[in-house]
């Protein structure tokens, strides 16, 4: 019995010597460990400040960012309506339409400091201002990461950490709530998921954000008492939300769209880029031989692209020692990139001519932008047969959304020709089909059919009457088959383009007529003359003409 007594102690003792040692090596092991991360992070923070004292020298792009609203070209009535939506005690929210490189970024990120020196907005004096960038704002499905919304980190997931491991879900606010009392700038807004669209609309209704988790349970103390708040009123979001994007309208749901004030910023003249590259050769310091900005202008189709050119062929001349830029440098540059030219259309004939009239379109890119156009029109007598209607020149496709189809209407200016030309015969006793008519538009030009009617009945009449049209004139309206003429859209970008063209008068539908229109480049004012028929129309460019 002793003995076996003995043996027991024995085996006892050496387990507890076996466990000690097991534990005294786990104890080194860890502490090894410790020394070994202690060192790694050493290592880490030495890395990051050997990091932080190199700075390669800043894109000359970057070094001519505007800083303030002066200094952002050509986009005065954008920047007047910018201040209006969120300068005031009213701030709205705002979606920014327009090109690449045109200034809306930069706009977006002045107009915080702008509205808080103005005083009269409710932005506090260190209100936030978030940017996001809808490309790489990713959208999770299982709602484990939303940089934009926020999300619950639930115990499940892997790297949920102390608290996770206890069970309690955590918290992870979003750019909303970190803009909350400030601005949310969303750069390029037409990528965001639909989904990410339709939870920004209703934050912007709530004015919070509300989160949900399955492992939430208002009865657990461990749970901090801000998100016991947050799970159950949700967190504060009250911003105003500034959306850019290159894209038209139509990229953006029509819900969010009505909840915001939409500005277009226009695509940058030849005058503006030709000042930005002045402006970034004196901010490096460079002098510039003659005609160098002006090619450079007319050959970028945007800000960035310019600076970009500059800096290419600044790199040439630096190669040569030289702190002079020769046009041969840009050229090169310019050949070697293969940019395209983007000449400014030539300037119009001063002269009247018989058969040729202005019109005036719209595209968008994605900005509406007008354009004058010159419409011509011959008509030539035929013998035995019946005349016939030849119109070319024109590149035209509409694209219509329609129960969540995309319908496509073509050969609409045919159609219009083909009205006004029905229409004409009880204006002006005029029987086409004695006649071969031919109808021409610019090609390259888009239009849209409709609204080049009267500008096509000009141009026919003209043609079968051998009446001259006054060059300073332009037309722009849809003629019914009765020839009334009917209002169209984008009248304030067509006039616009009128006044910067040198046109004196634009006719449009009497319905058309809103008073402010017409305001062209340098305040250049065109004169608007509504009319409600084709004939009224006639009237007015040709003051012998009578019916029949």
């Amino acid at each position: 019995m002793d003995s076996m007594l003995v043996l027991m102690l024995g085996v006892q003792l050496v387990l507890m010597g076996a466990m000690l040692y097991m534990f005294r090596s786990q104890m080194k092991l860890q502490q090894g460990k410790s020394v070994i991360m202690g060192t790694e992070l050493v290592r880490e923070g030495e890395r990051l400040e050997r990091m932080n004292t190199i700075a390669l020298a800043p894109p000359l792009n970057e070094k001519i960012r505007p800083r303030s609203f002066l200094e952002i070209e050509g986009q005065e009535k954008a920047l007047e309506l910018l201040r209006a939506a969120l300068c005031t005690a009213n701030p709205q929210h705002v979606l920014l339409y327009g090109p690449p490189g045109v200034g809306k970024t930069a706009a977006a990120r002045l107009v915080l400091r702008e509205a808080i020196a103005g005083g009269r907005a409710p932005f506090l004096p260190d209100a936030p201002l978030v940017e996001l960038d809808g490309t790489t704002a990713r959208f999770d499905e299982r709602g484990i990461a939303d940089p934009l919304m926020g999300s619950v980190h639930d115990p499940i997931f892997q790297g949920a950490g102390m608290l996770g491991l206890a069970g309690i879900p955590q918290i992870k606010l979003g750019a909303v709530s970190k803009a909350h009392g400030g601005i949310l700038f969303i750069d390029e807004i037409a990528e965001l998921h639909p989904v990410q669209m339709n939870k920004l609309l209703k934050v912007l209704e709530d004015r919070r954000v509300f989160f949900d988790s399955n492992y939430y349970s208002p009865d657990d103390t461990r749970i901090p008492g801000a998100w016991h708040e947050i799970f159950q009123k949700g967190a504060p979001a009250d911003f105003r939300l500034i959306g850019a994007t290159s894209k038209g309208p139509e990229s953006i749901s029509e819900a969010l769209r009505s909840r915001c004030v939409e500005i277009y910023f226009e695509p940058l003249k030849k005058e503006h880029l030709s000042s930005l590259v002045v402006r970034a050769a004196e901010q490096a310091g460079v002098a510039l031989e003659e005609d160098v900005a002006e090619n450079i202008a007319l050959h970028a189709g945007n800000g960035r692209a310019a600076v970009n050119i500059l800096q290419l062929a600044l790199g040439l001349a630096e190669g040569k020692s030289e702190r002079f830029l020769k046009n041969e440098d840009a050229w090169r540059i310019i050949r070697a990139g293969g940019y395209a030219s983007h000449p400014e259309r030539n300037p119009l004939s001063r002269e009247d001519r018989i058969g040729v009239v202005r019109g005036l379109a719209v595209c968008h890119n994605p900005a509406p932008q007008g354009l004058v156009l010159e419409v011509t029109a011959r008509c030539v007598r035929v013998g035995n047969r019946s005349g016939r209607l030849n119109v070319t020149g024109i590149i035209e496709e509409e694209e219509h959304l329609q129960s969540g189809r995309r319908l496509k209407n073509k050969s609409l200016v045919k159609v219009s020709v083909e009205t006004v030309l029905t229409a004409m015969r009880s204006v002006a006793d005029w029987d086409s089909a004695d006649y071969d008519v031919h109808v021409h538009f610019p090609s390259g030009v888009p239009v849209d059919g409709p609204s080049a009617g009267l500008a096509i009945a000009l141009a026919l009449f003209s043609a079968y009457t051998g009446r001259s049209i006054p060059a300073g004139l332009a037309a722009t309206g849809e003629v019914g088959i009765d020839g009334m003429v009917h209002p169209v859209g984008g009248l304030e970008a067509k006039l616009k383009a009128a006044g910067e063209a040198g046109l004196d008068q634009v006719l449009v539908a009497k319905e058309n007529l809103v008073p402010g229109l017409g305001e062209g480049k340098a305040g250049r004012q065109v004169a608007t003359v509504a009319v409600a028929t084709m004939e009224e129309a006639l009237q007015v460019v040709f003051p012998d003409f009578s019916r029949g």
